[in-house]
């Protein structure tokens, strides 16, 4: 189920998309009483939040300060950067312009239709404790070498192996290089695209999984998304500030 709090122009694009895939409902919400009692109960998978609203911070926060609640992805929509920028520093999972909305929403909603079960969960955390495995370690270091694209085929060969839910860990870290490949092709629309997908992954990790310390990894490519989206469409990238391709971080 997904939810949208008010009923912002872009929620026919919602509507749209909604109808065209199987098991997929659209539930609009106006009234704040019962908000996150009703995302509990009713199941709710996606929760869209006009960032255009005055009040979009509740709509956005509420769920993630309930136990019962915090794990619905949260995505702001808003034409303004600076609202999207706030709204990842204030929580929200993901942050998009209402334009990225009909090529993203299917992705989001693909990556969000599977929830770790109870017994997944436990087996993240144990695999989470194991050394991080040759190949990957390799594909670190291309990564921290700026050797993006040969990050992505060792990470998508390991991904690939892996059946166990850490998998995603590298399909993260493979996602966050794509996008830093394309900052350096001054492809910013791509970049962008590729970090929104990867908050998928790293949002649902432990801070640090097999010795990576993901809450830094999160922190460096939220910085990066910051920065590309206070530039203006069709820049050309020269103003951005290369250092904030920073290595991923390793934790002994």
């Amino acid at each position: 189920m997904i939810v949208i709090s008010g009923s912002p122009a872009w929620s026919r694009t919602v509507d749209h998309i909604a109808a065209s895939l199987t098991g997929v409902q659209l539930i609009i919400c106006t009234e704040q009483a019962g908000y996150v009692a009703r995302l509990a109960t009713d199941g709710a998978g996606l929760i869209l939040v006009d960032g255009d609203r005055a009040d979009w911070r509740f709509w956005a926060t509420t769920p993630k300060a309930s136990p019962a609640t915090r794990r619905i992805p949260v995505v702001v929509v808003s034409g303004q950067a600076e609202v999207r920028a706030e709204a990842l520093r204030a929580g929200a999972d993901v942050s998009l312009a209402p334009d990225m909305l009909g090529t993203e929403l299917q992705v989001l909603i693909r990556n969000n239709a599977h929830r770790l079960s109870v017994e997944e969960a436990a087996r993240l955390e144990a695999q989470c404790a194991e050394p991080l495995p040759a190949r990957a370690r390799e594909a670190i270091e291309r990564f921290n070498a700026g050797e993006y694209y040969a990050q992505h085929d060792l990470f998508e060969a390991q991904w690939m192996e892996e059946s166990g839910p850490v998998r995603d860990l590298y399909r993260a870290i493979l996602q966050v290089g794509v996008a830093y490949y394309q900052v350096k092709r001054s492809n910013r629309r791509g970049a962008l695209k590729m970090l929104l997908r990867s908050f998928q992954w790293l949002n649902a990790l432990p801070d640090t999984c097999q010795g990576v310390d993901i809450r830094s990894l999160r922190a460096d490519a939220l910085r990066v998304r910051e920065a590309l989206d206070a530039l203006p469409e069709g820049d050309d990238l020269s103003a951005f500030d290369r250092s904030l391709l920073r290595p991923v971080r390793l934790i002994d």
